[in-house]
């Protein structure tokens, strides 16, 4: 499969897995419910990777460890800002504007590591972004979101959010394709520091007991983590940062649609025509 192809199947993988989430754990603690996602991920990843790969499935130039264990620290930074601005914010603008990413990787990758894209491309990743936006916003005024990242603690926080996802998703380009680190090391890396840097976080009460009633579906999802971040590593040796980043955010979309016709979500109509706007830019990009 072509990049673009792992990065479409990850963005569908990652659909599902947001749609899972508000479906069957928004009752859990958000430290929690990483800490045990993570730890079935781990225990679903870490066998595989060392059964198929020759000595420890990590990097072993100093160099790229560091910074592979950078970047993983950044998605817990990333995960930490967002699910607070959920927290003491309203989602209709929390979620908008977490959801611009592709719009902080384009110039980052540009500015950092010289990426050209053509000019369908760029095209793509502003119609995506927009669409994103969109998908994730509540009926009020359209650049209400915007407005408070100005003022609002919540939609500043989401903002940072947002911006470092992009310097993770550049982060990974640049691991995966100028530092050669592999996917598997990557994904073990990445997956045991967000481990060991939620554990804390859910400390002194890990809700034992509810877990296992629920033990089956924290294993389930913890596959489908560990499978979707190996999908996307791979997206990412092939792909610039600001090509794989808009596809993969197109998660969103495939969530909204889950939400929309499984659970019978309101706005679902206007939710509909700004997921074919990211699909277009979507679209484009592949084109381009």
């Amino acid at each position: 499969m072509s990049g673009i192809a792992y990065a479409l199947f990850a963005a569908v993988l990652f659909g599902t897995y947001l749609f899972v989430v508000k479906r069957y754990f928004s009752a859990y603690a958000v430290p929690v419910y990483l800490t045990w996602v993570y730890a079935a991920a781990v225990v679903w990843y870490l066998p595989t990777a060392v059964a198929t790969t020759d000595g420890l499935p990590i990097p072993t130039d100093p160099v790229a460890l560091v910074a592979t264990v950078a970047v993983s620290l950044g998605v817990v930074v990333a995960l930490v800002a967002f699910f607070r601005a959920l927290a003491i914010g309203e989602v209709s603008y929390v979620a908008p504007i977490s959801k611009v990413v592709p719009a902080f990787v384009l110039p980052i990758e540009v500015l950092a590591l010289h990426e050209r894209l053509a000019p369908m491309q760029v095209a793509g990743v502003v119609v995506v972004t927009a669409g994103l936006y969109l998908v994730n916003y509540e009926p009020g005024e359209l650049l209400t979101p915007l407005r408070r990242a100005v003022t609002a603690r919540p939609a500043q926080l989401a903002l940072v959010s947002a911006a470092t996802f992009g310097l993770v998703d550049v982060g990974k380009r640049l691991l995966l394709q100028e530092l050669a680190v592999t996917p598997t090391e990557f994904v073990v890396v990445m997956l045991v520091t967000i481990l060991a840097a939620v554990v804390p976080m859910a400390l002194p009460d890990l809700e034992t007991d509810r877990v296992a009633d629920d033990w089956w579906k924290f294993v389930a999802v913890g596959a489908l983590v560990a499978g979707g971040q190996h999908v996307i590593a791979i997206s990412f040796t092939t792909l610039p940062a600001s090509v794989a980043s808009p596809i993969v955010n197109a998660q969103a979309v495939v969530a909204v649609l889950l939400g929309g016709v499984l659970l019978e979500e309101p706005q679902f109509r206007l939710r509909l025509v700004a997921s074919s706007v990211a699909i277009a830019g979507v679209a484009l990009i592949t084109l381009g």
